[in-house]
């Protein structure tokens, strides 16, 4: 008789599995955390999916992105979420956290593309505005004339250029945990830092250091951390005419009749320029799945095949109505492919 011996990392792994498996019935309701951006988008596909007999209505939760990915990544199990909203790609150390914490296997899944848009009250004055202006409204050093840098100066829009407004910069925004953040610096930001001679060459000599510069926001009140809830920068905006918005298109969309977006390089946010890339301010967003809990909460499966749908993503689908803007038909498909066959995304894919 032959004697097989397994691991006790192998045993571990089985009876957790096991367990989990065992303790569905704690949970028979997808939990989905993240994005603020992406919130409105998966609240629609949720509410879709309870229409629909397929299961219970999954929740809902606005936690920031990096706050989802936290949430998302701690385990696997009843007690830790199903999906992650994100409004950029996951990051290399937190892949690493959720590997780490026996998060294995997880499908990245785009569902579309949105415009960070640097937006304001419609009593307030025209904006339009270039990446590099941008820095230097934002930046906690700017270079002077000299190429040096310093600590920023400007006051008012109209330091930045007299063809601006004359009024006080003040930009209400996410905070650091935010996905939206994160694509606001590198969108803007970073973007309009490589616009300086003097960063480009720091850029060649001192990578680090120019991340630095560009990844450093001001610290004196002319950016306003207004929390994770897109909406309530909104409310701020129609209580303050001078003041500006950073959030994705969908809520500048939704909020026409009281807001403006401001052009960026001359284009304004619309869905078409954002489409095209005309507006250079478009990020793609996404949803992130544990496979691992597919087939043990009720539904899961079903769920991601919603999301992925035409009836939701296309350009004529629902979440168009919401203010997503449609991948091209080919990526769409590809994306829809990738959902269905749950094709997990390995070290190498994550930067």
């Amino acid at each position: 008789m032959t004697t097989k011996f397994i691991s006790l990392s192998t045993a571990v792994a089985v009876v957790g599995t096991i367990a989990f498996a065992g303790a569905a019935s704690a949970r028979d309701q997808i939990r989905i955390v993240g994005s603020s951006t992406v919130y409105p988008f998966t609240t629609a596909v949720a509410e879709q999916f309870g229409k629909s007999g397929a299961g219970k209505t999954p929740v809902v939760e606005s936690t920031g992105t990096g706050g989802g990915f936290k949430l998302f990544c701690a385990g696997v199990g009843v007690g830790h979420p199903d999906v992650s909203n994100a409004s950029r790609a996951i990051k290399k150390g937190e892949f690493e956290d959720c590997d780490k914490n026996g998060v294995k296997d997880i499908v990245e899944i785009r569902i579309g593309i949105d415009g960070l848009v640097l937006a304001q009250s419609k009593a307030g004055p025209n904006l339009s505005l270039t990446r590099k202006q941008v820095f230097l409204a934002m930046a906690e050093m700017v270079p002077d004339k000299d190429g040096k840098l310093v600590a920023n100066p400007y006051k008012n829009w109209s330091d930045i250029d007299a063809a601006l407004p004359a009024v006080k910069i003040e930009v209400l925004g996410p905070p650091p945990t935010s996905g939206t953040r994160d694509s606001f610096h590198e969108l803007y930001l970073e973007k309009g830092a490589e616009e300086f001679p003097s960063l480009k060459d720091l850029k060649k000599a001192d990578g680090k250091a120019f991340d630095k510069v560009w990844k450093s926001i001001r610290k004196d009140g002319a950016y306003v951390e207004a929390g994770e809830n897109d909406n309530v920068i909104v409310q701020k905006l129609e209580a303050n005419k001078n003041a500006v918005g950073v959030f994705g298109f969908s809520f500048l969309e939704e909020n026409l009749a009281k807001l403006k977006g401001a052009k960026i390089e001359g284009v304004e946010p619309a869905y078409d320029a954002i489409s095209s890339g005309k507006f250079k301010g478009a990020r793609p967003l996404f949803v992130y799945i544990k496979k691992q809990h597919v087939g043990v909460i009720p539904g899961l499966d079903k769920f991601v095949a919603e999301y992925v749908s035409d009836k939701a993503i296309s350009k004529d689908g629902y979440l168009a109505r919401k203010g997503l803007v449609a991948m091209p038909k080919e990526e769409a498909t590809k994306v829809a492919e990738g959902a269905k066959a749950m094709k997990v995304l390995t070290a190498a894919d994550v930067k």
